[in-house]
């Protein structure tokens, strides 16, 4: 198995940690079954396409209105999820960076998949063998494709193999990154800080 990225890795600036985490694998450990019959199905994607977000100075971050009970998890240490709901209808994945405190975020909006790609279609309710394209490109498929929900997963630690829920490092080495506005805020959506791999066909659109 790659190693897991640690917490230091998280550490640093949000703009800074978005840059680096595209090429990652996010991996799910996912249970099927139960009782005696139950198995861990792999389930996995490479980040490439993720939006910064900065604390208490963002007006667009869920922490800029200061530490609340939804958005604590963003106030602690690095290398937490942070899952919220949307719209009534999607939930959204979030990684806490920078030091205890400080409550910079990195939101995961597509994924190129690369595991359990049968399951992800399933879990997503399409047939099994549907373009890929269609299981983890947003930030709402994606969850839905890994069956991440705020109840299950809302302040995992991310840098932990027990978790269930992690960023392997597997030496992909991301090439070019664009640079851009982010998408679908009202707030401070001039600043440049959707970050992706260019040309990849799984950023969203």
């Amino acid at each position: 198995m790659p190693p897991i990225l640690s917490r230091d890795f998280y550490l640093h600036p949000p703009d800074v940690v978005a840059g680096q985490l595209l090429g990652k694998l996010l991996v799910r450990r996912y249970k099927t079954g139960q009782g005696s019959s139950t198995k861990a199905i792999r389930l996995a994607g490479r980040i490439v396409e993720v939006e910064a977000y900065f604390g208490l100075d963002d007006p667009a971050a869920h922490t800029f209105v200061g530490k609340t009970a939804r958005n604590a998890v963003l106030f602690g240490p690095p290398g937490f999820a942070y899952v919220y709901f949307i719209y009534g209808m999607h939930f959204c994945l979030n990684i806490s960076c920078e030091p205890e405190g400080q409550a910079g975020s990195l939101l995961l909006r597509a994924l190129e998949p690369v595991e359990g790609l049968e399951t992800m279609a399933q879990l997503r309710g399409l047939p099994s063998d549907a373009a890929p394209r269609l299981l983890t490109s947003g930030p709402g498929r994606l969850c839905q494709a890994l069956d991440i929900r705020r109840e299950t997963h809302n302040g995992i630690d991310v840098t932990s193999a027990r978790s269930g829920l992690h960023v392997e490092d597997d030496g992909f080495v991301s090439g070019q990154i664009e640079v851009t506005p982010r998408v679908g805020i009202s707030k401070a959506a001039e600043r440049p800080l959707r970050f992706s791999l260019a040309g990849n066909r799984f950023v969203s659109r």
